[in-house]
């Protein structure tokens, strides 16, 4: 039986919400083993002068817990 955890994470990118996605991803797989999948929760964006700055992605991470 395997036992998997959640965490909910914020990635920021400049270019699009699936490269902000892909960033949490990115920084969760450098501390975390076994990243089985990903949940996106809410896309926001940060917006300058009617043009989109940053792009924000809340994703859930599911991993598997070492035993």
């Amino acid at each position: 039986m395997t036992t998997v955890k959640v965490i909910e994470l914020l990635g920021e990118s400049s270019e699009s919400w699936e490269d902000a996605a892909q960033q949490a991803v990115n920084d969760a797989e450098q501390t975390l083993e076994n990243i089985s999948g990903i949940e996106v929760e809410e896309q926001t964006a940060d917006v300058e002068d009617g043009q989109i700055t940053s792009y924000k992605t809340t994703v859930h991470v599911a991993f598997a817990l070492n035993r």
